[in-house]
């Protein structure tokens, strides 16, 4: 039994509350015309305001793109009619993270796709509790998907948290496959539902530079930039970054971070991407004898 005393409880309560409003906040701010970067930078600040830290960039991925899509400093990417448009959210609270998201979608043809992953979610939440094989799970997502008429993502799922690591055991894939883990009281997992009409796997686009980045180890730098990216980053103990996070810019930032790469300081996460549109619901969930949903 993995043992959660009342402070770290009450720190994954607070890091689930903050998720919460600013998931929600950044959610209304979807609509045609408004730049992701805006809604990125407003999330981010709300969290620090309200407390906490962010776990990560805000991912905002639209359309067939999955994850890791994050604004850099020069996006001018503004959001269109007609968008399915992702929010995936992080907070921490002393390395204890509430990982959330939610889908916008700005047709109506659309809304299925996003009530899909909604449904998926909520039913596999139901039957959560300690003791329970994950595959049960796994199984009631690729479930209900199938029963809209979709299909899972089946190379991306949801995962264990545990202080300052996003992605530890289990794994709960979003369709029925042997993968076995049985809950223990006291774990902390975070359910994810990709929701998809085409092809049931993304893949990492190798041709784009990546928007996010950890810091891994650190190393001597000869650029003064890399050095206070190291300097910067050192105390979100691997967290993930975004360049619109250090000073440095332009051709000066591009050294940086290719110093860091190549001296492998820092590792990377690369835009994952399907063929069609793609909705996502996500909560993270207490596993206790009365479990809890904190992002709720």
């Amino acid at each position: 039994m993995v043992f959660m005393d009342k402070e770290i409880l009450e720190k994954y309560k607070k890091a689930g509350g903050i998720a919460k409003t600013v998931r929600d906040e950044g959610k209304a701010m979807v609509k045609p015309g408004v730049k992701i970067i805006d809604i990125a930078e407003k999330i981010e600040s709300r969290t620090i305001e309200l407390g906490g830290i962010p776990a990560w960039p805000v991912n905002i991925s639209i359309n067939d793109i999955a994850a890791h899509y994050s604004p850099s400093k020069d996006d001018e990417t503004e959001i269109q009619e007609g968008d399915v448009v992702k929010l995936d959210v992080g907070v921490s609270i002393d390395g204890y993270v509430a990982d959330t998201a939610v889908t916008v979608a700005l047709s109506e043809e659309d809304k299925k796709l996003v009530e899909a992953s909604e449904k998926a979610l909520e039913e596999a939440i139901k039957l959560v509790k300690p003791g329970v094989d994950v595959k049960k799970i796994s199984a009631k997502i690729g479930e209900v998907i199938e029963s809209y008429g979709f299909k899972p993502i089946t190379n991306l799922t949801g995962h264990g948290l545990e202080q300052y690591i996003i992605h530890s055991e289990p794994r709960i894939s979003n369709y029925k496959d042997d993968y076995s883990y049985i809950l223990e009281e006291g774990e902390v997992i975070a359910i994810e539902p990709f929701v998809t009409r085409g092809r049931n796997y993304i893949k990492e686009e190798d041709e784009t530079r990546a928007l996010i980045y950890s810091l891994v180890q650190e190393k001597p730098c000869r650029l003064r930039e890399a050095k206070e990216i190291i300097k910067k980053m050192s105390d979100r103990q691997g967290l993930p970054f975004s360049d619109r996070w250090v000073d440095a810019s332009g051709i000066k930032l591009r050294l940086a971070l290719n110093e860091l790469s190549r001296r492998e300081c820092i590792s990377s996460y690369k835009i994952l991407r399907g063929d069609s549109k793609i909705a996502q619901s996500e909560h993270t969930i207490l596993v206790l004898d009365k479990p809890v949903v904190i992002t709720r």
